[in-house]
């Protein structure tokens, strides 16, 4: 596949380029100013977009057959969540306008408990769901709190941890990265939710096993399969009741 990396830089993202790399994906990095992408590897190719502009990104999705989003803004900040965490995948849906590509979120465990920056990751679920495209969306626990023996991948649905901790649950950024590059090719894997943790035991070789023990999300809904139903449409923002009119339009 050719796969489109969005948020390359970060933490999670140069795992992702790296592992689509070693996965024989053909590996575009989405970058802002390519003189700060000298730690991704080097098999990636580098594509200069705005990822806050759609305008910007249309060579950057121009022949590709998936798109992984890691990007991410501070914590805490809710205009750049409105940008970033969600207008990247306004924005690269716009650009791409209405060709089908197969799509890896990652937002983030807890994304259902209302705030001002999980409102807007989870804002950007929805525009993947509503897309028509085939799609994973990854939720993963804190980064890299593994113990040495706490590598075992494990799916959860329904988004009930609430702690707002790490008991919430720990995943280490190279599995955040696997899980997102497999989801592409697996059948497995499509129309999926779920959070992403770390238990007791070995990394599993395999993953489809893993993703087979899922429910699916609802095909009429914008929501997780088991999402609590607490942000009405009606009480959205304009721009966000519009956005999902136009990628349904699109789809």
């Amino acid at each position: 596949m050719t796969v489109l990396v969005v948020g390359s830089t970060g933490s999670v993202g140069r795992h992702v380029v790296a592992e689509a790399v070693r996965q024989g994906h053909t590996t575009r990095a989405l970058v802002r100013d390519s003189a700060r992408a000298s730690r991704l590897d080097p098999g990636a190719s580098l594509v200069v977009g705005d990822l806050t502009r759609a305008s910007t990104l249309v060579a950057a999705v121009q022949g590709i057959d998936a798109v992984v989003f890691t990007q991410g803004a501070s914590y805490g900040d809710a205009a750049g969540a409105e940008k970033v965490d969600y207008g990247a995948v306004a924005n690269v849906l716009e650009a791409l306008d209405g060709r089908p590509v197969r799509i890896a979120l990652m937002t983030s465990i807890g994304v259902t408990v209302r705030g001002k920056t999980h409102d807007w990751k989870r804002r950007s679920e929805r525009l993947v769901r509503a897309s028509g495209n085939d799609y994973t969306i990854v939720r993963p626990g804190w980064f890299d709190y593994n113990d040495a023996d706490q590598l075992k991948i494990t799916l959860l649905q329904g988004d009930t941890r609430r702690a707002g901790n790490s008991s919430d649950g720990v995943i280490a950024r190279a599995q955040i990265a696997r899980v997102l590059v497999d989801s592409l090719t697996s059948e497995a894997a499509d129309r999926f939710t779920f959070e992403l943790v770390a238990e007791r035991g070995p990394e599993q070789a395999n993953l489809e096993l893993v993703f087979g023990s899922l429910a699916k999300d609802a095909a009429d809904s914008v929501d997780g399969v088991l999402d609590q139903v607490n942000m009405p449409r009606e009480d959205e923002p304009d721009r966000v009741r519009r956005d999902l009119d136009e990628v349904r339009r699109a789809d």
